[in-house]
């Protein structure tokens, strides 16, 4: 019952009759004041609240059949027969033992005269549904659990300030994280700052370990590094059991090396602050899918939990994940370490498997096009390095297909790329030049450097520019070689790819700054904002960040719009402001209409809304594609980096001719985009994208995230029906485990 971040479930379950209870399960055992009906109003402007406005205790009580009794007769009393559980394994578990025992504890409240049959017979069966809440991520048959992002933001933020002093000073910098039992915030943080080290529970280090970690930061010294991280898990271990510490990491490092080396311990700073921006949607995509496995369960429906595989809403049976779960634990605690790994999950284990890395010889080129996005730094260290370590040489290309063509490629080298992953921008230059004018230049560069695979990391031109490079094969054989497209961009309108490097970013930025807005008029009454975001035709920003930001309109192309629906949002937000609730938020993607320009609907409402609220606009510009990258954007760079290099290896051993002498690629799956398509990270080639992609409007003809777009507007309360007929069905964790496998 206990929502890591705030979710909008709440704003669903009034409809469903659904009704929060406060404290836990302490407040469904002590009855009274701690349940409350909640209202429209009484959960608005909570989405950039951190922790849990209804509260959260840990309690004894709900343990003991007495206690369980009491909120039983509580929950009868007011006739809720409907619990949607927000927590950890614990709270589930004791979600399903409460269920598990309900006819009987009403059986026995009806004996002894605590409620009456009749009462009884209304409240025969409980229906229960589960969200994980945790910031570990600790919890099996999830990618991501609610408060995981916003934990991760919160460590990032304090590694990027301690990498700036540990630089400085030649330091290193020794960083303890949350994870008493699971490592994932670690890893993740790793691979997010390029820790020279990270230590897990899952994977405990070899018994030589001292010697590697203190070769490895000797080998980065050497190299030029004037800085060394590692990374520490709390509840880290070695092989044998025994706990490896902060400290003796300090220690260590200090005796054996000398260097200079501070310990930081995060502690509960890593539970605080406002939630991202991924986290907010997460929890409202949860929260409306936890409303309809309520409405649509039965007495013989298992309990289940709400979870998150790739970009899908998904049902598990509620105890097998609780299982899978403790099997982890028994898995580590009797020293099966590789299958603790594995019943971690498909996305743990990449993670992990990206991490170490896995040696071929030949060149690869990687290159930035299109617009500048948070997290190609990112993406392109991860090619460089993991290139390196497949034994090829590594080429980097400043400014996009113009410096290709002009010959602007340098050697780079391990150190080099060192400290890009938490780089805003793109170190390398990039131009949305396409390549069509210069064939004859960019096939001299690929012989004279002796190219054999190009990584191309970009938005739509480089999606454009990679189909125009096709086409030059007919005439260049030159250009008869592998490429592999990683999508970056801040609009998200790459075909193929349900996600891009720098979106998440943008988002959070325009979350971010939409808080601060709305926190402009907190003492002001009656306020509507006018905000443009950017996209390009594309409406994916407008759309999430309206659901972040509990934004009550957001204007976008894929969905047409005219003057009556204008009248109609002008309409809504008078009634609002009769609420307690008087603030108002829309959004407009930049080139939703050309003629519903921002300033004409700021017009707009500034003149309907005289006398009843003013109008403030703000158009947020090229802000939204610079600041560091969110942890999100730096592992995704870094997987999709990882990936690409793998294929292409394997891409260019196939293409091989005389020997691996010479490399001939000419057929269509030779050049491929690398995207995440609901739950797998999958290589597409990229003709056969172009029947799906609107040239014109640079988006692809269908986009899943409009399928969101009613859940934005049910939230703002609009009376509006929600298709629900691509709901989630139920699955059962180990056949999702081994399908899911059988992708990476």
């Amino acid at each position: 019952l206990v929502p890591a971040e705030n979710t909008d479930w709440y704003q669903q379950g009034i409809q469903t009759g659904c009704v929060p209870p406060s404290q836990g399960y302490q407040g469904l055992v002590d009855g009274g004041d701690n349940i409350k009906e909640a209202t429209w109003e009484s959960v608005s402007m909570m989405l950039q609240l951190g922790g849990t406005v209804i509260g959260s205790a840990r309690c004894q009580d709900f343990r003991t059949r007495e206690g369980r009794l009491k909120a039983a007769r509580n929950l009868v009393k007011r006739g809720i027969t409907n619990l949607c559980v927000i927590g950890g394994d614990g709270s589930l578990t004791g979600a399903d033992t409460f269920r598990a025992e309900w006819s009987s504890l009403l059986a026995e409240l009806v004996k002894v005269g605590g409620i009456t049959a009749e009462e009884a017979k209304k409240s025969s069966y409980l229906n229960i549904v589960g969200m994980v809440g945790s910031i570990d991520n600790d919890f099996c048959g999830t990618d991501m659990t609610i408060g995981t992002d916003s934990a991760l933001h919160r460590i990032m933020e304090i590694v990027d300030a301690i990498t700036t002093t540990a630089q400085s000073h030649q330091r290193t910098f020794v960083l303890e994280v949350m994870g008493r039992h699971c490592g994932y915030l670690a890893l993740i943080t790793a691979l997010a700052c390029g820790a020279d080290w990270v230590f897990i529970p899952e994977s405990p280090p070899e018994d030589d370990w001292e010697d590697h970690l203190c070769r490895r930061l000797t080998e980065t010294r050497v190299g030029g590094s004037r800085l060394n991280i590692i990374i520490v898990a709390e509840g880290a271990i070695d092989k044998h059991g025994k706990a490896i510490t902060s400290d003796d990491i300090k220690n260590l490092v200090v005796k054996r090396l000398g260097y200079d080396t501070r310990v930081t311990i995060l502690g509960h700073v890593q539970r605080g602050g406002t939630p991202s921006a991924f986290d907010r949607i997460l929890g409202s995509r949860m929260g409306v899918e936890a409303v309809m496995a309520l409405l649509e369960g039965t007495p013989d429906t298992p309990a289940c939990v709400v979870s998150l595989s790739g970009n899908q809403a998904v049902r598990l049976p509620l105890m097998e994940c609780v299982q899978v779960t403790k099997d982890v634990t028994t898995a580590m605690n009797e020293g099966r370490f590789d299958d603790a790994l594995k019943l971690r999950g498909r996305s743990f284990q990449n993670n992990w498997n990206v991490y170490k890395g896995d040696g071929s010889g030949y060149t690869l080129a990687v290159l930035n096009v299109g617009a500048p996005a948070a997290g190609m730094n990112a993406a392109v260290r991860s090619t460089v390095r993991i290139g390196l370590i497949h034994g090829h040489r590594m080429l980097a290309v400043h400014d996009g297909f113009e410096g290709l063509a002009y010959g602007k490629l340098e050697e780079i080298s391990w150190e080099r790329v060192g400290s890009w992953t938490g780089l805003g921008g793109s170190k390398l230059g990039t131009k949305r030049t396409l390549p069509k004018k210069y064939f004859e230049e960019i096939s001299t560069s690929i012989s004279n450097f002796g190219i054999h695979g190009l990584i191309i990391i970009g938005g739509f031109e480089a999606f454009t520019g990679s189909l125009e490079l096709m086409e030059g094969r007919a005439k260049y054989e030159e250009l008869c070689i592998p490429l592999c497209i990683i999508p970056a961009t801040v609009s998200n309108n790459v075909p193929g790819s349900d996600f891009s490097i720098g979106a998440d970013t943008a988002l959070n930025t325009i979350t971010t700054t939409c808080d601060r807005i709305k926190q402009s008029a907190a003492g002001t009454k009656r306020r509507v904002f006018i905000i443009e975001t950017m996209g390009g035709f594309c409406g994916y920003l407008a759309t999430m960040a309206g659901l972040a930001a509990g934004a009550d309109a957001a204007y976008i192309y894929e969905e047409h719009f005219n003057i009556h629906d204008l009248q109609v949002n002008v309409e809504h937000l008078t009634e609002k402001m009769k609420t307690t609730v008087k603030r108002g938020l829309v959004l407009r993607n930049e080139r939703c209409n050309e003629n519903y320009t921002t300033d004409f609907i700021f017009n707009l409402y500034s003149e309907e809304g005289k006398g009843i609220f003013d109008c403030r606009k703000n158009v947020l510009g090229h802000m939204q594609q610079g600041g560091t990258p969110t942890p999100f954007d730096r592992n995704f760079g870094t997987k999709m980096g990882a990936k690409a290099v793998a294929w292409i290896t394997g891409k260019i051993k196939e293409c091989s001719r005389h020997g691996g002498c010479r490399i001939f690629a000419n057929t269509a799956d030779s050049a491929c985009l690398l995207g995440m398509r609901k739950r797998s990270l999958v290589f597409q080639p990229i003709t056969d994208l172009k029947e799906q992609t609107d040239f014109d409007h640079r988006i692809p003809k269908e986009q899943w995230w409009l399928k969101l777009r009613p859940i934005l507007k049910i939230l703002a309360k609009y009376n509006i029906e929600l298709d629900t007929s691509e709901k989630a069905h139920l699955e059962h964790v180990t056949r999702k485990r081994i399908s899911l496998e059988s992708n990476i």
